[in-house]
């Protein structure tokens, strides 16, 4: 699309980005109303934490789970100067699949806190994320948690995938739990084949790779 095409299509205020986001969730819940958490300080005006927002679904795909989403490591507004580029912003945005926990009471606000803090990590390193990329979290990834699950690995959401906004394409870059035997298993032998090579075997019983706190070896 080029800036005329734009143009003619977009008004200054409309969230390009975000809509593209948007029309695809709506696809895959259709009449569900996600649970929201936004921003209110943006990153871009001071504010501490990149991600403007973050959704929540409840998938019942393969077993009950939430399905989260974020908003902002991709290009969400109206960017004359920037359409028709091939990636839209860092050309991706986290997506994170839980088994309901009791001890979240049904508010998993942790994980919005973990995509934000995997967000700073990439705007403040200037380093992105791909599949088979993979990360420790430093303690279970639920801090104050008694879980093998300490580090995450990363894929493309299988639902999701990738799609093309106005802005650039997007991929949909699903966060994985991996415990802590897995992640030094992988640091010992860093390359992405070893990495695929354990996130094949979690698909084979785990399709949509639904991270599961209580998971073991």
């Amino acid at each position: 699309m080029n800036k005329d095409e734009y143009k003619k299509k977009f008004k200054e205020d409309d969230a390009v980005g975000w809509l593209s986001i948007d029309k695809l969730t709506e696809e895959l819940y259709t009449n569900q109303e996600p649970k929201h958490y936004g921003t209110l300080d943006k990153y871009g005006l001071g504010g501490e934490d990149p991600l403007d927002g973050v959704s929540i679904f409840e998938s019942k795909n393969q077993q009950d789970h939430y399905h989260f989403v974020s908003y902002g490591m991709s290009n969400l507004y109206y960017d004359l100067e920037n359409c028709g580029q091939e990636f839209s912003g860092w050309g991706f945005e986290f997506t994170f699949r839980l088994i309901p926990f009791e001890e979240d009471k049904e508010e998993p606000k942790w994980v919005i806190s973990l995509m934000q803090n995997l967000a700073k990590y990439v705007f403040n390193s200037e380093k992105w994320f791909e599949d088979y990329h993979f990360i420790p979290a430093n303690g279970p990834i639920r801090l104050n948690t008694e879980t093998d699950i300490s580090a995450i690995a990363f894929i493309e959401d299988p639902e999701m995938g990738i799609i093309e906004t106005p802005n650039g394409h997007v991929q949909f870059l699903q966060m994985v739990g991996i415990t802590t035997t897995e992640y030094e298993q992988l640091k010992q032998n860093p390359k992405t084949t070893e990495a695929k090579i354990l996130l094949d075997r979690l698909t084979k019983e785990n399709p949509l790779l639904i991270t599961d706190l209580k998971r073991k070896q």
